[in-house]
């Protein structure tokens, strides 16, 4: 969203004569404040205007019933879900998100989370009272690390990210040419995902579950996945970004953590803790009394600083990608064999002229149907010009070597970093 600073001296001198008294200005005011009120609403974690179109009632009417209509397609497709479908896992599913979501900032909200029938790892939330997991995840995790990513989600309805995201993105399609690329509406939903792994972390430690889960899972995701930089638009930070950002974090929150059970000044950390102390919007002008001023002001400085940290994330991405992008090029295949029936090893010949760390390869294979299996390997180590070097490459899905001589297949550098 753009702002003129040229209205900032003009706003400031209204809001001045405001609180002389004048009454039209006074009007004025008021009806500023109204249009804030309108678009924005508070945010549950900072205390400060963030946009949003919709109340909470509006958010959760729509929010669930998005999930709702997901249930009755589930319903209509014959297969089961929650208890009915696994009951051990939403047990344990139940009993781990009570916990983290009575320390949250939603906590008087009755929620229910709902297991569904997907072998993939995924959870998410569409801004009402559901919490969708999908029990393959489930099956995956520890009970820290399920809480990880519950807290994660939790967040993001706290944060009200989805209304964030949607009246965002309608003003700023109207007013700003970058907000129409694909790769600034990817960098903007990766600043969320951050600010979701920021609560989330705070939730884990204050809930009773270890604030290190997260970064266990993204090490893990970065061993098996790698971090892709190349590819495509990251709308979530990569793996092992995350890994070292929820590592920051957990060690920030740590002393909030009592293994097993909610920290009894949880209330209390919730808003005032290592990592944000809630603005106390007490002390405000009110409207007709520099209110709407305010109020217009803190809301246009907040989207322009968002705008603003999108598109250097945009272009953060976009470098790395060039950067990346430039390493294949030099990057040479040399010899391949068989090790197993779901391995092979290579030989690598790097003929760039700087030296590089964290060279991680990939390989991708497309079936007949169109699906994507990606598998990774990791190089230890320093690059150096000339090197050549070995990695091995393993399936991790239950394909085999022999299928996946059947498939479209090519390799790629997943990711590299200067040195």
């Amino acid at each position: 969203m753009k702002i003129s600073w040229r209205l900032v001296p003009f706003l400031t001198l209204c809001g001045v004569v405001l609180l002389s008294g004048c009454t039209a200005l006074q009007s004025i005011d008021k009806g500023l404040y109204d249009v804030a009120e309108s678009i924005t609403e508070t945010d549950r974690v900072t205390g400060q205007r963030t946009l949003s179109a919709a109340d909470r009632s509006a958010q959760i009417k729509q929010g669930n019933a998005a999930v709702e209509q997901l249930l009755l397609n589930e319903k209509k497709a014959g297969r089961q879900v929650n208890a009915a479908l696994d009951r051990q896992q939403y047990q344990r599913l139940i009993r781990i998100f009570d916990r983290v979501h009575r320390v949250s900032h939603l906590s008087q909200e009755r929620w229910q989370p709902i297991l569904l029938d997907r072998d993939s790892f995924n959870a998410f939330t569409t801004g009402g009272t559901y919490i969708v997991v999908h029990r393959g995840l489930m099956q995956q995790l520890n009970d820290d690390e399920v809480a990880a990513v519950v807290a994660h989600e939790i967040g993001h309805t706290v944060a009200n990210h989805v209304g964030e995201r949607q009246t965002t993105q309608q003003i700023s399609l109207l007013t700003s040419k970058t907000a129409r690329q694909q790769g600034y509406q990817a960098a903007y939903t990766h600043e969320l995902e951050r600010e979701a792994d920021r609560i989330g972390v705070l939730y884990s430690s204050l809930a009773g579950y270890d604030p290190y889960a997260a970064t266990h899972i993204w090490q893990r995701q970065y061993q098996q996945q790698g971090n892709a930089r190349s590819l495509f638009a990251h709308d979530h930070p990569v793996n092992a970004e995350r890994a070292a950002e929820t590592k920051a974090l957990a060690d920030k929150v740590k002393p909030y953590y009592q293994a097993g059970r909610i920290n009894p000044n949880a209330d209390k950390l919730r808003d005032d803790n290592s990592l944000w102390q809630k603005q106390d919007n007490n002390d405000q002008a009110t409207a007709g009394e520099g209110g709407g001023v305010s109020a217009i002001l803190s809301t246009a400085l907040g989207a322009y600083v968002d705008h603003q940290q999108a598109k250097q994330e945009a272009v953060r991405q976009a470098q790395y990608a060039q950067f990346v992008k430039a390493v294949e090029s030099y990057m040479r295949l040399e010899q391949q064999r068989r090790a197993s029936n779901t391995s092979w090893t290579t030989q690598w010949y790097y003929s760039g002229s700087r030296s590089l760390k964290g060279v991680v390869m990939g390989f991708i294979a497309q079936d007949s149907e169109g699906k994507v299996h990606r598998y990774v390997a990791h190089q230890s180590g320093i690059v150096r010009p000339g090197q050549r070097f070995n990695l091995t490459f393993k399936t991790n899905d239950g394909v085999s070597l022999k299928q996946i001589e059947q498939m479209k297949v090519r390799y790629y550098v997943d990711d590299a970093l200067p040195y």
